[in-house]
């Protein structure tokens, strides 16, 4: 009785009575042992009460409301809420509350200048700074929903909470545990994750959630996600445009993976006259999807051409084209007659869902343009139909037959690559190789990792860039090298720009484990400097409780097995390795299940991860020194 007038009194838009009913039916519900419930189940449990109320219209009322455990709602929080609802009615009425914002006040805000734009947009504004907003596209949450839902079907961990409503805001709710997350990324790259180490369940606590969303950050790096500024709690505590961001580079990893020419050797074909195998590899995914677009527009001899997925795409007559020339019997160009543009878009999706490709888009994102999903839509074709006949055998082949045999080196590049690009150097490294070429790359390196070791008035900035001027980049990266002790006997800048493989990797590797060595001084004591011998001696005395194996160096063969990482990892963190998940590792398959689970128990922990479960069966010394490197890092930073 208490409770009800204290309520009454703070909220006196209820009624007693109207509390009395809100406090029955809080008591009805699954509280946990503090008397609160997942916030997952709020709407329901509003619309207990208030059947007429919408998803998101209880979800903003929530983001309103100070919760004193995140992802929880207790009862001042549940009766707020509905306060905040029935003050929202009387705000809305003619004469009600003043101060609502207005559409053109908001349009304004957000420099938002038309109604279409404003109308597929919502406007999220924080509780804790008013001043601070975010957009995001609602169609573009619509599109990734289904992505989600149509990608995740049947999954036995999270098939209860699917599908979910492209048309509320129930993504980011439902995406707050990791649990989606980890999935979406396992779906976009398959095995990145060891789903054993994930938290599952209705009811997660706190600590098990900021464990799942340490396992999407460092597997989303990982795979090559930018993650700058997005942490385990931002994931938590469902930042709509942190995620949706986080999402679309997720599901475009996943349409990106098949575009490389390892995997389709006829992508030769889309190499233009005088074009080189290596100004081809210089091309990111998205102008490969132009190059083949249009591949297949010339080849239909049709008269325009697609520089972009958004203006050139907008009247649908070149998607017409593209689809006929795809699969022509089931997709023919009458819909060049339609002279409505909406019209004509349903017509050519039709003409898409009759070979199984309609998705991403719909009429309306193909009229307004919308360029990621229409990117999404051009390669979901890519995907399903390439259309691009076998390379016959041919001496003008021989480059592509080099290259497509030179895979030595590439695991390590690749992990170098992310690593790179977890540094938010731009542009963006895609083939370690060909992108550090003009030194721009390797300079932002050192100069994140070394500030104020790179003299910007005397670098060469201006792309595209003449050998001479990139040589002179790169050799000013060699001299910073030396300058920081770094081993570069025999390398000159000219190599660097050769993209020579083995003197790429050598001065990309110090930067990455000097990086390693700067954050494990930082968190010392004394500040000194830590040597490998620091980094072996750490890791045996840290396994020493569970592990009869000592290792005397990172090419150890006995690291294979990967029972001495997962020491380590159960040494940092007792109880977090299952010993029933541990293979005897009498076989092959048996060392990758348990480098696999190694790896992803470090980024359960929160470690930043680049290597492959293949490093370590293989016990590659330098990615075995990153892997214990970062580990340490964790461990100090706790400390």
């Amino acid at each position: 009785m208490a409770d009800i007038q204290r309520l009454a009194k703070k909220h006196p838009v209820l009624k007693p009575w109207d509390i009395e009913t809100i406090v029955s039916t809080f008591d009805s519900l699954d509280l946990d042992s503090n008397r609160g419930f997942d916030q997952r189940h709020l709407v329901p449990a509003v619309q207990k009460i208030e059947p007429e109320r919408q998803y998101d219209d209880i979800r903003a009322a929530l983001k309103k409301v100070e919760v004193s455990r995140p992802g929880t709602v207790e009862l001042d929080e549940f009766v707020e809420v509905i306060a905040l609802l029935r003050e929202s009615d009387a705000g809305s009425r003619p004469g009600g509350a003043p101060g609502a914002a207005s559409k053109p006040a908001a349009r304004a805000f957000e420099g938002i200048t038309s109604d279409r734009a404003y109308e597929r947009r919502t406007i999220l504004q924080s509780r804790q700074n008013a001043s601070s907003a975010h957009t995001i596209n609602e169609d573009e949450r619509e599109e990734f929903t289904n992505h989600i839902n149509l990608a995740l079907a049947g999954d036995k961990d999270i098939d209860y909470r699917l599908p979910i409503d492209p048309h509320t805001m129930q993504l980011f709710d439902e995406t707050r545990d990791g649990l989606i997350l980890s999935k979406l990324i396992n779906y976009s790259a398959p095995d990145t994750i060891d789903e054993r180490v994930l938290n599952r369940g209705r009811k997660l606590s706190p600590f098990q959630v900021t464990e799942n969303n340490n396992v999407v950050i460092n597997s989303a790096k990982a795979i090559g996600c930018s993650v700058v500024n997005i942490g385990s709690q931002d994931l938590a505590e469902g930042r709509e445009h942190l995620i949706l961001g986080l999402i679309w580079q997720v599901i475009k990893i996943g349409l990106f993976a098949n575009i490389d020419i390892k995997l389709h050797p006829e992508l030769y074909r889309l190499l233009e006259d005088g074009e080189t195998l290596e100004d081809f590899l210089k091309l990111p995914a998205d102008a490969i999807l132009l190059r083949w677009f249009n591949y297949h527009l010339a080849a239909a001899g049709w008269h325009r051409r697609v520089s972009n997925f958004s203006g050139d795409i907008k009247d649908s007559e070149n998607y017409i084209v593209l689809l006929n020339q795809l699969v022509p019997a089931q997709c023919s160009r009458d819909a060049l007659h339609e002279s409505d543009l909406a019209e004509r878009a349903e017509r050519m999706l039709q003409g898409a869902d009759r070979i199984g490709c309609r998705r991403y888009v719909s009429p309306k994102t193909v009229v307004n343009g919308n360029p990621k999903l229409n990117l999404a839509f051009v390669a979901h074709l890519f995907n399903t139909h390439p259309c691009l006949e076998p390379l016959e055998e041919s001496a003008d082949h021989a480059e592509l037959d080099d290259f497509l045999f030179r895979d030595e080196y590439d695991r390590e590049a690749r992990a170098f690559a992310l690593w790179l690009n977890s540094l938010n150097v731009d542009p963006f490294v895609n083939y370690l190789f060909e992108d550090i070429k003009n030194g721009l790359v390797l300079l932002q390196a050192f100069d994140k990792i070394f500030p104020g070791s790179v003299n910007w008035r005397k670098v060469n900035t201006r792309t595209p860039m003449m050998r001479f001027k990139q040589i002179e980049n790169t050799n000013n990266a060699v001299d910073i090298g030396k300058a920081h002790r770094f081993s570069l006997v025999g390398i000159q800048g000219a190599d660097l720009t050769d993209g020579v493989p083995t003197l790429v990797l050598a001065i990309v590797w110090q930067l990455m484990r000097a990086n390693i060595v700067q954050t494990l001084a930082s968190l010392s004591t004394d500040g000194r400097e830590v040597t490998d011998r620091d980094m072996i001696d750490w890791a045996n005395k840290t396994a020493a409780s569970g592990s009869s194996t000592r290792i005397r160096s990172f090419s150890d063969p006995s690291l294979a097995s990967g029972h001495f990482l997962l020491d380590v990892l159960n040494g940092m963190k007792p109880g977090i390795v299952d010993p029933q998940l541990i293979a005897a590792g009498n076989t092959d398959d048996d060392l990758k299940l348990n480098a696999k689970y190694a790896i992803s128990i470090a980024r359960k922990l929160g470690a930043t991860i680049f290597l492959l479960p293949e490093d370590i069966v293989e016990v590659k010394p330098k990615m075995i020194l990153t892997f214990i490197g970062s580990l340490m890092a964790i461990d100090h930073n706790r400390k």
